[in-house]
């Protein structure tokens, strides 16, 4: 058994009763430890994997000593003792932690991912990595979410790693649990002995966070309920052994309520008392109600057109206001029986379950409010045979959205006069969080929408930015995936339409007054241009296609005075 050489010595540390009640093999106690003894064990240019998904269920205490130790002892100050970590998570974390180690130069690689910061995939929100990734001192790649966790299975970011174990992609993996339970067995074929852990109110990549680690940290959260049960959890193979996901309904499982683990790799075990750090929810705004007014009416005119059933189809839905307001009006709305397959729950979702129209959910985490968990904890009762996580690799799983029919509904920064979306960075270069699962499903859903304001304020301008664009400055989703777009102004949908029949639809339904004239204007001219010359397929004057955005550079506004 690997041992740090901290970890030789006897651990100041101490059981307490509610860990030993949640770590139920005994002798994995023999492994308990401290942050503070294990903070020093790491080497500059470690590959490390964290839990957690979208600020829920990420380590707490081990990365904050880390932090500590690095700050106490002075190491950022000297090239020789300077820590340059590869961090691997799921998706995003608590900004307390995130935004400290990108604050110390630490090199942070966050592959799905994250943290002290020299690579970084494939999606982050803190704002202080942001600023690193920008900036250009974090080299950062997003990915779509359901291949992020089988690319690290397969090595692929582990192709320059300088040490450890070869065959494995990490040196560490840290995550949180919410209990280890008594089991043990032998898998079949092979000397390793298997414990079970059960995670907290998010799974995302740690199933395969773990199966890639050389050795592994568990912080048992003693705070958080010990949510038995919730957890669907699948092992990843590789082709051509690779199984097929036997889902065709929500709610169906199809493995294990706990992920399996090799204990000769976990080296320690200490007991967490931290909450997430989720903060309030999105508000809806009077925009956000408008918007999700208008697909509610659409999908009502779907039921009746035969088209959708009376229950809809299972919805997946992003995180923000405009996703908020969407889910709130369809708890308040006339479909019975909804399913949800998505990514993460937020609060909205407690008002749908409550409302008796929300008959099961299943996503990869929980983000609810303070508030949110305190509610869904105090009446976890109410909740827990309607409710499902699974790994992101399944939840994002094209094979099943597409089976599914799945109704996916995400937010872009801008989309184009034809149809394409830009999920990602503004004015084509600046990365805000990475294009996370938005992919996955627009790219596989029966119907695949995009909801955005048709205009969002900048310094200068109440309605600065036009959300319609005549070219996006940076292409997510192109024009083949995306069936319908709505903004507070109104629903295009594009469902059977050629680029010429999209454009004048997404102009007068879509953009803001203030720009839909410029707009029409643009696509107009670029029309009998392209005419002229022979190429009308989906016209575009190259030499203004970006004029709006070069215009916002210049002058902090997108409204300009013509397209001479």
């Amino acid at each position: 058994m690997f041992q740090t050489p901290i970890l030789r010595g006897a651990s100041r540390a101490t059981v307490s009763s509610a860990l030993r009640e949640r770590v139920r093999r005994p002798a994995l106690l023999e492994k308990i430890s401290t942050p503070e003894e294990l903070a020093g064990s790491f080497k500059n240019d470690d590959y490390i994997g964290w839990s957690g998904f979208t600020g829920v269920g990420y380590p707490k205490s081990v990365p904050t000593a880390i932090a500590n130790h690095i700050e106490a002892n002075n190491l950022q100050d000297d090239p020789a003792t300077k820590k340059r970590f590869n961090l691997f998570v799921g998706a995003s974390v608590g900004p307390e932690i995130e935004d400290r180690w990108a604050k110390m130069d630490m090199r942070v690689s966050l592959s799905y991912a994250s943290f002290v910061i020299a690579r970084r995939f494939p999606h982050q929100v803190g704002k202080e990595v942001s600023k690193g990734i920008n900036a250009g001192r974090i080299d950062f790649a997003d990915k779509h979410l359901s291949m992020f966790p089988q690319d690290l299975a397969y090595g692929f970011y582990n192709l320059h790693k300088s040490h450890g174990d070869p065959n494995k992609s990490l040196d560490w993996a840290i995550v949180e649990a919410t209990a280890i339970t008594e089991d043990g067995c032998i898998v079949p074929g092979k000397s390793i002995k298997l414990e079970i852990f059960l995670t907290g109110a998010s799974v995302g990549a740690t199933p395969e966070i773990l199966q890639s680690a050389e050795k592994i940290i568990i912080e048992v959260n003693t705070r958080i309920p010990n949510l038995e049960g919730l957890h669907d959890i699948v092992q990843s193979f590789g082709p051509p052994n690779r199984l097929p996901y036997l889902i065709t309904h929500p709610q169906d499982r199809i493995g294990s309520t706990a992920i399996p683990i090799d204990t000769d790799r976990v080296v320690a075990i200490l007991e967490s008392q931290l909450p997430d750090n989720t903060g309030k929810n999105a508000a809806e705004t009077e925009e956000s109600k408008r918007i999700a007014d208008h697909l509610i009416n659409f999908f009502h005119e779907e039921v009746q057109a035969g088209r959708l059933p009376p229950s809809l189809l299972p919805l997946q839905s992003g995180i923000g206001n405009v996703a908020n307001s969407i889910i709130g009006g369809l708890a308040d709305g006339p479909f019975h029986g909804v399913q949800v397959w998505t990514e993460v729950l937020q609060d909205t979702f407690i008002k749908f379950f409550d409302s008796g129209r929300l008959s099961f959910a299943t996503a990869t985490s929980i983000r609810f409010s303070p508030e949110g968990f305190d509610h869904f904890y105090s009446h976890w009762a109410d909740y827990k045979d309607r409710l499902l996580l699974r790994s992101q690799q399944v939840a994002n799983s094209p094979e099943v959205i597409r089976r599914l029919g799945v109704i996916a509904m995400n937010t872009p920064l801008e989309v184009d006069i034809y149809g394409h979306a830009n999920s990602t960075n503004a004015l084509g270069s600046r990365m805000l969080n990475g294009i996370g699962g938005s992919g996955d499903f627009l790219r596989n859903a029966k119907l695949s929408i995009m909801h955005t304001p048709s205009s969002r304020p900048s310094k200068a301008d109440p309605h600065g930015i036009s959300c319609i664009v005549p070219f996006a400055s940076h292409i997510d989703h192109t024009e083949h995936d995306l069936d319908i777009i709505v903004t507070e102004q109104g629903l295009a949908d594009l469902r059977g339409l050629s680029p010429r029949q999209r454009a004048p639809l997404i102009i007068e339904r879509c953009a803001h007054p203030v720009y839909r004239d410029l707009l029409q204007e643009y696509y107009d001219k670029s029309l009998f241009e392209c005419l002229k010359k022979g190429a009308g397929h989906e016209p575009h004057m190259l030499r203004n296609a970006f004029k709006l955005h070069t215009n916002f550079e210049d002058h902090g506004t997108m409204r300009i005075s013509g397209w001479n």
